[in-house]
C-alpha cells in the first residue's frame, strides 16, 4: 500500500494529480486513514467489489485497491547533480526498480530515453514502489535530444559499459564528483555504440567472481551510489564551494 499512500500525498500538493480510488470494502476499513485524505483531497472514491478491482488491474492477487493518477509533468531541477538514464530499457520491472533506486540515492531526476518502457506501465509503477511520485521521470524519445538537453544543464555523461575505459573504483572517485548522468542501456545489448561513443566517460563495474555480468538495476545502485559518496566526499572536504 506504500505506493497508494505516496500518490495520495502527492495529491494534497498538487490538486489533481490523483483522479480516482476505487477500494474493496475490506480494505477501506483497513485503510481509513488514507481514504479520509483522499477524499479531502478531493479525489473520487468509490467502494466496488472484489470481481470489479480484479477487472481493473492486470496483477494476479490485486490489493484490493486501484488508484487513477493524472500524468505528471517533469523537469529537470536547476543545477542537477545526479540523473538516472534508462536508453532501450524493455523490462518494466527493472526500469520501476531504478526508479526506486534513484530516489533512494538522491538523483534529481530519472530519463526513459530511445525506446525504453513507459514509465507508467503499471509492473514498472509497482516496481518503483511509489519512488516514481517522488522525483521527476520523463521521458526522452530521441537520444540525442536527451543527451544535449542534460549537457545543457551541466552534466556530465558517464555510461555504465562492461568494456569501458574506466573501472569503478577510487581513479573515478574525481571523475564522479562532478554532476553526472548515469546511462545505463538493456542488458541484453547495452549502451547503443553512438551514445557510448558520444559520452564523456565508459565505465564498467568491476566483476571479481566468475559471473557474466550484473542485473541492470543491480549495476545501476552500484553506480549511483558511487556517485553518492564522490559527491558527498567532495562536499565534505569543499563546504564552501558546495553551498553557492
Amino acid at each position: 500500500m506504500r505506493p497508494a499512500h505516496d500518490a495520495v500525498a502527492r495529491a494534497e500538493t498538487d490538486p489533481g494529480a490523483v483522479v480516482d480510488l476505487f477500494v474493496t470494502e475490506t480494505v477501506a476499513d483497513r485503510e481509513r486513514d488514507l481514504l479520509i485524505r483522499a477524499r479531502a483531497a478531493g479525489v473520487r472514491t468509490a467502494l466496488v467489489t472484489d470481481k470489479a478491482i480484479a477487472g481493473l488491474t492486470d496483477t494476479v492477487h490485486p490489493q484490493g485497491l486501484v488508484l487513477v493518477c493524472r500524468r505528471p509533468s517533469a523537469a529537470l531541477p536547476a543545477a542537477p547533480r545526479l540523473v538516472a538514464v534508462l536508453l532501450d530499457v524493455a523490462d518494466p520491472g527493472n526500469a520501476g526498480t531504478v526508479i526506486r533506486t534513484a530516489d533512494a540515492a538522491g538523483a534529481d531526476a530519472v530519463v526513459f530515453a530511445g525506446e525504453s518502457v513507459d514509465p507508467f506501465n503499471p509492473k514498472c509503477v509497482r516496481a518503483s514502489m511509489g519512488s516514481l511520485f517522488h522525483l521527476p521521470v520523463f521521458q526522452e524519445r530521441v537520444p540525442d535530444d536527451g543527451c544535449a538537453r542534460l549537457r545543457e544543464a551541466g552534466l556530465g555523461l558517464v555510461v555504465a559499459d562492461g568494456g569501458g575505459e574506466l573501472e569503478l573504483g577510487a581513479d573515478t572517485d574525481d571523475l564522479l564528483a562532478r554532476p553526472t548522468a548515469w546511462v545505463f542501456g538493456s542488458e541484453a545489448h547495452g549502451v547503443r555504440g553512438d551514445v557510448a561513443a558520444a559520452a564523456d566517460h565508459r565505465i564498467r563495474v568491476p566483476i571479481r567472481g566468475r559471473a557474466e555480468s550484473l542485473n541492470l538495476a543491480t549495476a545501476a545502485a552500484v553506480c549511483l551510489y558511487a556517485s553518492v559518496r564522490a559527491q558527498s566526499a567532495e562536499q565534505a572536504a569543499n563546504p564552501v564551494a558546495s553551498a553557492r
